[in-house]
């Protein structure tokens, strides 16, 4: 029998449908043997489950309309919640260039902290961008201020339309902090919160764009996300801010903004860096995260990675009319959006470091050469770019190299690397010692006849010369280092500032500048 649907008019009553166990039941509109404790007059969803017959989606029933008409199979649609899934292209990112990297100088001496080396041949600012590409998301702003002429040439080299990484119908859009007229225009970024609020209008066109939601990210951090699972949980949790968060320990806690969260994973404390008694207020059963007993004790607190996802008209109203004087993220308006907003935490359970000092860099790097390594730069399925650079194979001549990364285009003779990086066009003469070493390498090579010629002056080619033994240090961009120079800090001088002598220490690392030259036979 061919199905059918039933349009009810005005003039089509219903008849009465008496109780469940009051005997026999009548004609009832609703069909046969039907309690009345089973309906009302509202299509309740929870008691039409209970009378449901499922057919290729379809619920059936059996109904009489008249005493007169033939039973007819009367087929209802059923009402559907579907899931909203994150859609990539309703999503924009926003990296920030970061500020003066004072902490990490001297290695922000002459750069963005975004475009810091790291990993022998990688830029910081190529990790965001990686998980935006890997992450589908392909509508990118990089807001720009301190130092950033060789970030920005990064970028142009890289990802583009031209060459490097296409982004097809997406972009990647510089915007370096300016000047403009109104005293508010006068000012540079103030914050987090004012770079973007300066450049409120470019979003505000991307409203048009279809862009729901807004990323906001570090360009100095270190680690693979998919930044479309963050944007799920920030849909599925109807948020308007959904904060990036990660156990954290004792030692380091109060160098980040620090949140308590109910049952239901909505932030309902939000710290920034505490210290002392505010600190220890922070505490929190992290046993909530899923964390087992043992490492709740270990980490007892629940950090921010200063990675958010706001919805984009909230992101505009508070930064609009809101909050209109408060100038950071993290100390101002999550804090305060805490109170009024729905801002929930989504746990992020893999590996993170925050790359804002000497150490935390230092040992980051060296992080990478260990086995098993807890972070790689290489992942078949999410890659991370950087520019391609187009050197030759490293060649390598009767080394011993334990534990390390030799990065392409390396001239390495005779010489010994332990538990160290070496950077791309790097030259290690006969007899050098690398041990607990971050060498960047060389943005340029000289050619043999140029490094005789040096060499035949007294002078110092880029690179490393013989017999020299170097560990627990640095090594910047274009450094040339003499014969039988000595760099281990044998006194153990925690700070000092050498620039003269070309080189810092911080925390007892030893920071070869970029473009220093290291004469033959210095002890550092």
């Amino acid at each position: 029998m061919d199905s059918c649907c039933a349009k009810l008019s005005g003039n089509v009553h219903p008849a009465q449908v008496r109780k469940r166990g009051a005997g026999k039941v009548g004609t009832g509109f609703w069909g046969e043997r039907v309690g009345a404790s089973s309906w009302s007059s509202s299509f309740s969803s929870q008691r039409w489950k209970s009378l449901r017959k499922e057919r290729r989606g379809r619920t059936i029933s059996r109904a009489i309309l008249t005493p007169d008409v033939d039973k007819e199979n009367l087929i209802f649609e059923r009402q559907v919640f579907e899931k909203q899934y994150a859609n990539p292209n309703s999503v924009a990112a926003i990296i920030l260039g970061g500020g003066a990297g004072t902490r990490l100088i001297p290695l922000t001496s002459t750069r963005a902290k975004p475009a810091v080396p790291i990993g022998g041949c990688y830029r910081l600012i190529d990790v965001p961008m990686s998980n935006c590409i890997n992450s589908g998301i392909r509508k990118i702003f990089i807001l720009t201020q301190f130092n950033s002429a060789s970030l920005n040439r990064h970028i142009a080299r890289i990802y583009n339309f031209g060459n490097g990484v296409n982004f097809g119908d997406g972009f990647v859009e510089v915007l370096a902090a300016m000047q403009t007229p109104g005293e508010s225009g006068q000012r540079w970024f103030q914050g987090t919160a004012d770079a973007v609020r300066q450049f409120i209008w470019v979003f505000e066109d991307a409203k048009n764009k279809n862009v729901e939601h807004i990323l906001i990210l570090s360009g100095d951090h270190l680690y693979r996300m998919d930044y479309m699972d963050f944007v799920q949980k920030h849909i599925d949790t109807n948020a308007d801010i959904t904060v990036s968060c990660v156990p954290m320990d004792d030692s380091r806690a109060s160098d980040y903004g620090l949140m308590k969260i109910d049952d239901k994973g909505r932030i309902i404390q939000f710290s920034e860096k505490p210290k002392g008694p505010k600190l220890k207020a922070m505490k929190v059963d992290t046993t909530l995260l899923g964390l087992s007993e043992k490492e709740a004790e270990k980490y007892p607190y629940i950090a921010s990675m200063g990675v958010y996802v706001f919805r984009t008209d909230v992101l505009l109203k508070l930064l609009t009319q809101k909050y209109l004087s408060c100038n950071d993220f993290g100390s101002e308006i999550i804090p305060l959006s805490v109170k009024d907003h729905n801002v929930q935490a989504y746990l992020f359970n893999d590996y993170w470091e925050d790359i804002g000092t000497i150490k935390s860099f230092f040992d980051a790097n060296l992080a990478l050469t260990e086995q098993p390594p807890k972070f790689e730069f290489y992942d078949p399925k999410t890659p991370f770019y950087t520019s391609p650079r187009f050197l030759p194979p490293t060649k390598v001549e009767k080394c011993r190299i334990v534990d390390a990364i030799i990065s392409h285009g390396c001239f390495l003779r005779e010489c010994s690397v332990q538990h160290s990086i070496v950077g791309v066009r790097s030259r290690l003469e006969y007899g050098v010692e690398l041990k607990d070493t971050m060498m960047m390498g060389a943005d340029y090579y000289q050619t043999e006849s140029e490094i005789a010629s040096l060499l035949a002056e007294g002078k110092v080619p880029i690179g490393v010369g013989q017999n020299t033994r170097i560990r627990n240090c640095i090594i910047d961009k274009n450094a040339k280092i003499g014969r039988d120079v000595v760099i281990a800090n044998g006194d153990g001088v925690q700070e000092a500032d050498r620039p003269r002598e070309g080189f810092y220490i911080r925390s007892g690392i030893t920071v070869i500048l970029k473009n220093a030259t290291i004469n033959n036979g210095t002890i550092v």
